[in-house]
């Protein structure tokens, strides 16, 4: 995986996160959903690698980033600062400005970097995702039913309990082999409460974040590309798509593509065909 590609350890002072880059070129950061790591991008990277310098990191609790101790209102798992350590991840390796892309819990970590720091993202592409407070103030009886998960993850304590009885029959790896990087993160308990206090960080301080932006009247600047699995759930409970994210963009671009949920996986070449196109454009 991942030819020609360094893998190191950055400290970003919050959190100490392991990272893959490689390339060159203008520089792309992918971030993972849940719950991968950043071997996710196995197959994208190397094809934006051709013309870009890509920056791949496990997110913080994630894979073998390291796992800073939660607290009551689980802010140390918000979006706010796992963006906050992409800004410090991404200076560290000489990067000011980028484009990131991210997918599933990576989109909404993507989503808050371009609000909270509009000097540094060029770009915006969002996978398979509507920002968290959209999707929260949109949530009705379909949403309960199709994503129960997000309700109960946001649980205390029994969420670990029971993934972590089987960690293989909860992510239905036996239906859908991962990769060994994103199946040991599985059954590691220690990454399994980081995971799911990323839940819980969604449902209370990510949303609140979210609420108090569009009140304020902040809003993504730079361009966004939002794609979707068409073999996924997003158009069934939303419809029109990027009419969610006008909420939070003038002018979103995107479409969905033949795929179930993680594009990156299934068909990497059309995503990084995607990609490529949005940068040069």
């Amino acid at each position: 995986m991942f030819p020609d590609f360094t893998l190191t350890t950055v400290d970003t002072g919050g959190a100490e996160l392991r990272v893959r880059h490689g390339g060159s070129g203008p520089p792309v950061l992918l971030l993972h959903g849940h719950p991968r790591t950043h071997t996710t991008w196995r197959h994208v990277a190397p094809l934006l690698a051709e013309h870009h310098t890509v920056v791949c990191p496990d997110l913080r609790g994630y894979g073998r980033s390291s796992k800073p101790p939660t607290t009551p209102d689980h802010e140390p798992y918000s979006k706010r600062a796992m963006a906050g350590d992409m800004a410090v991840l991404m200076r560290e390796l000489g990067h000011e400005r980028f484009a990131v892309v991210g997918h599933d819990r990576g989109g909404y970590v993507a989503t808050r970097l371009a609000l909270d720091h509009p000097d540094r993202v060029t770009h915006l592409a969002a996978l398979d995702v509507v920002p968290i407070g959209s999707a929260l103030a949109r949530c009705g009886p379909e949403f309960a039913r199709s994503w129960w998960h997000w309700f109960f993850l946001a649980q205390p304590e029994v969420p670990e309990r029971v993934i972590n009885v089987d960690p293989d029959a909860w992510y239905r790896t036996r239906e859908r082999p991962v990769d060994d990087d994103t199946l040991r993160a599985m059954h590691d308990p220690a990454t399994v409460h980081c995971m799911v206090e990323d839940y819980r960080a969604g449902l209370g301080i990510d949303r609140a974040h979210d609420d108090a932006d569009l009140v304020a009247g902040r809003r993504i600047g730079c361009p966004v590309l939002v794609l979707w699995a068409e073999d996924d759930d997003l158009p069934e409970l939303y419809g029109d798509v990027l009419a969610v994210w006008r909420d939070w963009t003038p002018d979103p671009r995107g479409r969905g593509l033949k795929s179930g949920h993680h594009l990156a996986e299934d068909v990497p070449e059309d995503l990084a065909a995607e990609l490529r196109a949005f940068f040069a454009g």
